[in-house]
């Protein structure tokens, strides 16, 4: 009679079967396991090569609870293909990003994906304005502590610079980077500026605080010191500014955009 084997691992690829074969096991009835990388049953007896002992050997088959053995080797197979099916994924976005990199110019900046070209944004020049109605606060300080507001503005209604798909791409390849981001730039009624961050001084404290209308954002590293940056949710029309700063410092630079979507050819 022919031997009837019962396939310790089936799987689609070969990662995907020496992953399984780590985990197959033969269950016994009294519920002990034997790690195996593969066995055959054969006129009653079951014949396996331990992965303990590194050796064939033979027990008989009717010791063996198939029903749990089948069952554990085949949610093995099952999370061995869930796995290489994830690590297939992985190599694929490696791949993409090392090809994706390529494309990101040398030179220090930030940059617009326009379709499939990089298009650098200029950094702004970024004004400190004060808030007309602060006082001086004579305190017991070496200088004296000015509360109030003030803001860092970029001068005109508009960036020249215009993105248009729902969620624009950027490329960032900074050195000295701290906490970079998207955040929102609030045109001043009856003022020709843009404000991309207000800075608050707390009184007696000598403590400065800012505020930011921060955008949720994407951020995938591409190597170091490179960074791909896209929006989680479609950006609005409006006025917005890639920032990077130093949360309670006022060393903020900005590369400012004006998102108009829908318009333009080839936008990303």
């Amino acid at each position: 009679m022919a031997p009837r084997v019962r396939a310790a691992v089936l799987a689609a690829t070969c990662c995907a079967v020496a992953m399984s074969a780590q985990n197959a096991a033969i269950i016994l009835s009294d519920g002990t396991p034997i790690a195996v990388t593969e066995y055959e049953v054969d006129d009653g007896r079951v014949r396996y090569f331990s992965r303990e002992r590194g050796q064939w050997e033979v027990i008989p088959e009717n010791i063996v609870d198939w029903d749990r053995t089948e069952a554990h080797n085949a949610r093995q197979r099952e999370a061995a293909e869930v796995r290489a099916a994830q690590e297939r994924r992985e190599r694929i976005a490696e791949r993409r990003a090392r090809t994706e990199l390529h494309s990101v110019p040398l030179d220090d900046g930030v940059y617009y994906l326009r379709g499939q070209e990089p298009v650098p944004l200029e950094q702004a020049t970024l004004d400190l304005g004060k808030s007309k109605r602060r006082t001086v606060l004579n305190v017991i300080t070496p200088m004296p502590v000015v509360p109030g507001k003030q803001t860092l503005s970029i001068e005109g209604l508009a960036s020249s610079l215009v993105t248009t798909g729902p969620k624009p791409v950027f490329y960032l390849r900074l050195e000295g980077f701290s906490r970079f981001g998207i955040t929102k730039a609030k045109v001043e009624d009856g003022r020709n500026r843009r404000v991309v961050q207000l800075i608050y001084t707390v009184p007696k404290a000598e403590e400065q605080y800012e505020e930011q209308e921060a955008i949720d954002v994407f951020r995938q590293q591409l190597a170091p010191l490179v960074y791909k940056i896209w929006p989680v949710e479609p950006l609005e029309p409006g006025e917005y500014a890639i920032v990077d700063y130093t949360p309670g410092e006022t060393d903020l630079r900005a590369w400012d955009f004006s998102h108009r979507p829908g318009t333009g050819e080839g936008a990303q």
